[in-house]
């Protein structure tokens, strides 16, 4: 089995930062990727950033040359440093782990609101 465990998430003006955590524990494969997505109320789960183990990274065209994904290999954690902000980033951000013949996994959740 596999648990992920985001933290970070909190309320933060525009133009603000955040940066978001994910550990993951269990049966952690070589050949993987880690991300994030976020889920506003009423819209769909959207990517917002993912990198796999050979390092690798996507990005949602909104976010791009705001946030950075990043990735600890050794401790199996992702991060997610959120930079400037805007309320339309307003969502639960959901860190996920896709393994090769495995199958994905979700983490819980962790809200993130941009107010002023």
């Amino acid at each position: 089995q596999v648990q992920l465990v985001e933290s970070g998430g909190g309320l933060v003006q525009p133009g603000g930062s955040l940066r978001l955590s994910c550990i993951a524990s269990g049966s952690i494969f070589t050949i993987n990727r880690m991300g994030w997505y976020r889920q506003a109320p009423g819209e769909q789960r959207e990517l917002v950033a993912a990198m796999g183990s050979d390092g690798v990274t996507t990005y949602a065209d909104s976010v791009k040359g705001r946030f950075t994904i990043s990735r600890d290999n050794a401790k199996n954690t992702v991060y997610l440093q959120m930079n400037s902000l805007k309320p339309d980033d307003t969502a639960v951000y959901y860190c996920n782990l896709w393994q090769l013949s495995r199958g994905t996994y979700w983490g819980q959740g962790t809200q993130v609101t941009v107010s002023s």
